[in-house]
């Protein structure tokens, strides 16, 4: 069962809008591309509320920094029940992490929230332990018994140029333990988060902060690293209220976003694109957006 009222509607203009991407040079966008859209009713809407569709809302495919919010919502659910020590620096981190995007803060909360660090290969015990511990992020979305979770992965950090040493040996054979999610399970956190299901109000506020994009073209062109340019947030209309976290690497180009529209629609849309060439695209996600925000039954 779906967390959202499936709408054939929408599945059909997202279908619609796929076909016509691909027809425009990008002949395996249907292979590569991952999609959930969620419409809510009302000014305060709640978790499991709206009405969507998807496309290949189910397929685990890299995430990139997307990732970084499912760290972000897992350090505030860990100073809830006293696992950390709230300060200073873990506040420093958490801005980089999602303002800027920073893998070193990434790093760093990661090593936080699974007292694990990075180093030479382990062996024996101490490779076990390790091992165990690097999956509790994993072990807490379980916990959740949300049935999107079931299968993602959130147990590596975030690189520049890859992993080494114990890092490198826990991706394994192939990568095969690398993070993986699927829209439909970065669309259910991220519905959790801004309904206020996931953590207590404080916490949520910490985080929907953090998340908070500012559509000024002004404010944009003085940051080239922005999250808004060649991602979701460039096709919505001035006056739009965004929460976003975007990811992009040599082979992904991922956003997750909630927003509200000026006329009072409130969206979540989830794109994951994968391969080289939609990695360089900055076209495709802004017009996903700009045609979903604006569509009209």
């Amino acid at each position: 069962m779906s967390f959202y009222l499936h709408d054939s509607e929408m599945e059909s203009f997202i279908c619609k809008l796929i076909d016509r991407f691909a027809n425009e040079g990008r002949p395996n966008l249907h292979n590569n591309l991952a999609l959930t859209w969620i419409i809510y009713q009302g000014n305060n809407p709640e978790a499991s509320s709206g009405i969507g569709a998807s496309f290949s809302g189910d397929k685990l495919i890299y995430p990139a920094s997307v990732v970084k919010l499912f760290y972000a919502c897992a350090v505030e659910n860990w100073l809830s029940k006293d696992l950390l020590i709230d300060s200073q620096e873990l506040r420093r981190a958490m801005y980089e992490m999602i303002v800027n995007s920073s893998n070193d803060a990434t790093s760093f909360i990661v090593d936080l929230l699974t007292a694990t660090n990075s180093g030479p290969s382990l062996y024996s015990k101490r490779w076990e332990i390790w091992k165990k511990q690097r999956n509790v992020i994993n072990d807490w979305l379980y916990s959740l018994k949300v049935s999107e979770f079931k299968s993602i992965n959130c147990c590596q950090k975030t690189w520049n140029d890859g992993p080494f040493g114990r890092d490198y040996d826990f991706y394994g054979a192939k990568n095969h333990n690398r993070n993986a999610l699927t829209t439909h399970a970065t669309a259910k956190l991220l519905e959790l988060l801004m309904t206020g299901s996931l953590l207590k109000q404080r916490a949520t506020e910490n985080v929907k902060k953090l998340l908070s994009r500012s559509l000024d073209r002004v404010i944009l062109k003085s940051d080239p690293d922005n999250q808004i340019d060649g991602f979701l947030g460039e096709g919505l209309s001035k006056g739009t209220q965004l929460w976003s976290k975007a990811g992009l690497m040599s082979e992904a180009r991922n956003d997750a976003s909630w927003f509200i529209t000026p006329e009072g629609k409130t969206m979540l849309l989830i794109v994951f694109s994968q391969g080289k060439d939609l990695a360089k695209d900055n076209y495709l996600l802004p017009a996903l957006s700009n045609e979903l925000s604006n569509w009209i039954r």
